[in-house]
């Protein structure tokens, strides 16, 4: 087995015994005190291995169980998530001028984000450590997946959400069985979540540090499973992925599969890894060389899933070690139009969050960090199908014509 079954800090190197529920959605202590909050992450011992060891008898991404912090006999929760398709986009690597662009399409994933790997991990995690009950604070996506992995457990599930989420989210969340709340602030979510934590010792499966260190370090690593899928999936590895990002849980993991592939000597080296978000926190960071990632203004914006003022030490940390970048797409005209023009000419509908890696590629070949040559996988982290009503403002009402071929002519133009 290659888990060590430690937990290691990010920023400071130390070490800390699995479990130590007490970081979970919290992070290192001694970093917290620090000033600078960093994330603890399971580490894992690849000596003698020389490829990704896949157990053929696992259900979805619990084929890869060997680099998963899971002991060998704990049962996996699964709902056959993974394994979802790349789908080239020839049109769009012509107009960037690149090589290629493909999209991992993660809304193939069970309840329709890249959320139900982090989800299935997390919670079979749960199961391994005899938890009743799981915690989660969430604008929608997060939250159903717990909530679904959660009732395949036969675990409670509670949800920590804001009332200003679309509808269609809230519904996700509640028919999967979870207990959904609604605050009036975001941040109110995490000193609730703490308390929850503490006293009845429920297990986060987001973070609950202010400021933010990321999610469940254990569900962090279900994402590494990308990197190993298209590892499988690409004729070559890519030059640059684009992942749209909050709190950097979905980057860093997919950074920590690729380097997992560099160490077993399956890839000679990781791609740039890219934060597309709609403020920039991270790509302020980066510029400054701060370690501490915002706050920077904000407001509200139709990318609501990854529209925050403040990103993670864990974020800047794959961001730097991959010589990355970070771009901000504040506008949600910009991210609406590229949502549209990605569905009309590609068939495939994108959550506004997920869309504004497109607008953020664009900012990416204009500055020139696309040589010719490159390679870009772009992840498509959620449907759009979860807030048609964003979509559905922006797009001219349905007319109703007469049963005739003038009339459709007339309506539609010829």
């Amino acid at each position: 087995m290659t888990y060590t079954r430690t937990l290691g800090c990010l920023r400071c190197a130390a070490s800390y015994p699995d479990p130590s529920l007490e970081l979970v959605g919290r992070g290192c202590p001694a970093c917290e005190a620090d000033g600078v909050p960093a994330n603890v992450l399971p580490r894992y011992d690849l000596a003698g291995l020389e490829a990704v060891p896949v157990s053929d008898g696992e259900p979805g991404l619990f084929r890869y169980r060997a680099l998963l912090p899971l002991a060998a006999g704990t049962p996996a929760v699964s709902l056959a998530e993974g394994a979802t398709p790349v789908v080239e986009l020839p049109a769009v690597a012509k107009r960037l001028g690149v090589a290629s662009v493909v999209v991992k399409d993660e809304t193939r994933n069970p309840t329709w984000s890249y959320k139900d790997r982090l989800a299935s991990v997390a919670v079979t995690k749960a199961v391994e450590l005899g938890i009743d009950t799981v915690v989660v604070a969430s604008t929608g996506n997060h939250g159903a997946a717990i909530a679904a992995y959660a009732a395949r457990a036969g675990l409670r599930c509670v949800v920590l959400t804001v009332a200003s989420v679309p509808s269609t989210m809230k519904t996700l969340m509640q028919v999967y069985g979870a207990q959904v709340v609604a605050l009036p602030e975001p941040r109110q979510r995490w000193t609730l979540m703490r308390e929850l934590v503490r006293k009845f010792g429920w297990l986060a499966m987001s973070g609950h540090a202010d400021p933010p260190v990321g999610s469940n370090p254990y569900g962090v690593d279900g994402y590494k499973t990308i990197a190993y899928e298209l590892a499988d999936q690409l004729p070559s590895p890519p030059d640059v992925v684009v992942v749209p990002t909050a709190y950097a849980d979905g980057l860093v993991g997919i950074a920590r599969g690729f380097a997992d592939l560099v160490a077993l000597g399956v890839l000679e080296r990781s791609p740039r890894m890219v934060a597309a978000e709609p403020f920039g926190p991270h790509a302020a960071a980066l510029a400054t060389g701060a370690e501490v990632a915002g706050p920077v203004p904000y407001q509200p914006s139709v990318a609501f899933s990854t529209a925050s003022p403040v990103g993670t030490f864990q974020g800047l940390s794959a961001l730097r070690s991959t010589d990355g970048a970070a771009v901000a797409v504040p506008s949600d005209e910009v991210v609406l139009t590229a949502q549209r023009e990605l569905a009309a000419s590609a068939g495939l509908y994108q959550e506004a969050a997920s869309a504004t890696a497109w607008p953020a590629l664009a900012t990416l070949a204009a500055r020139g960090l696309l040589p010719a040559d490159s390679s870009v996988v772009v992840i498509g982290t959620s449907t759009g199908l979860k807030d048609v009503g964003a979509t559905a403002a922006t797009l001219p009402e349905v007319p109703v014509i007469e049963p005739s071929a003038d009339a459709l002519l007339a309506a539609v133009g010829s």
